[in-house]
């Protein structure tokens, strides 16, 4: 079992609990150990829908930037898992719920993006620095969150948006107090729970279907442009810069 998150399952929900202290930021071990964790959820047949949520100051920080900037070779092991992970989420046989509060940057986009629904706390915010980390990717999840301009905008500047400003483009289900966020998330979770689980699982697949595009083709397609950024001194600048908490110099 990973030690970055545990799970536990109570009357059908599956709630999935991401503690990496300080900030949630996974490393390329960890991506893969979480997305078979998301995929067991979805094979049990106890489980009837799956909670993933967090604990700490953030819901996830994304990757493991001092993993990378020591071992900028295992960007593709990063690359794997976390195509993996939000494969899972996706995917997953049964309806996932995030529940988010604080920071959701990079990976956490990706698994908020890839989820079926999102209840936030009142201190989320959404950001994709991408640009600022010397690598690419995350377009396609944040695209199922914000329209295209917006999606532009904060990929280029990496600007993050808070929840109240993100709650005008309609992806959120609910927005609550922090300290309220594990209970709406369950609150909906034992909706959904109640239904047939043969009508939900036969419902997920239906409606994945139904999507526009392929969205795990979409995101292997970025991952491409990030193997191209890791070419570019730029790249390594940036994770340097991060790590010794300066401003990145080009």
């Amino acid at each position: 079992m990973s030690t970055a998150f545990t799970t536990r399952i109570e009357n059908g929900v599956a709630e999935l609990v991401i503690a990496k202290p300080p900030v949630n930021a996974l490393d390329s071990r960890e991506w893969f150990e979480l997305a078979e964790g998301i995929d067991a959820l979805g094979r049990n047949p106890d489980v009837r829908v799956v909670v993933i949520r967090s604990e700490g100051r953030g819901f996830c920080a994304g990757v493991d930037i001092k993993e990378l900037d020591q071992h900028p070779e295992r960007i593709v092991a990063v690359n794997g898992g976390n195509y993996a992970t939000f494969k899972a989420v996706h995917r997953c046989e049964v309806p996932v719920i995030v529940a988010v509060h604080g920071y959701v940057l990079g990976g956490g986009i990706g698994i908020t993006g890839a989820a079926d629904i999102v209840v936030a706390s009142e201190c989320a915010s959404f950001a994709l620095p991408e640009v600022d980390r010397g690598a690419m990717g995350g377009g396609a999840h944040l695209q199922r969150l914000f329209p295209v301009q917006k999606v532009r905008q904060m990929f280029f500047t990496g600007e993050a948006v808070s929840a109240r400003e993100a709650d005008r483009y309609n992806f959120i289900e609910r927005i609550v107090p922090k300290e309220q966020l594990r209970e709406a998330a369950l609150e909906i979770a034992a909706k959904i729970a109640a239904k047939s689980p043969d009508m939900i699982r036969i419902a997920k697949e239906a409606l994945n279907g139904i999507e526009d595009g392929n969205l795990e083709d979409k995101y292997r397609w970025e991952q491409g442009f990030t193997l191209q950024a890791y070419t570019s001194p730029d790249s390594a600048e940036t994770r340097r810069a991060f790590v010794e908490k300066r401003d990145a110099s080009f």
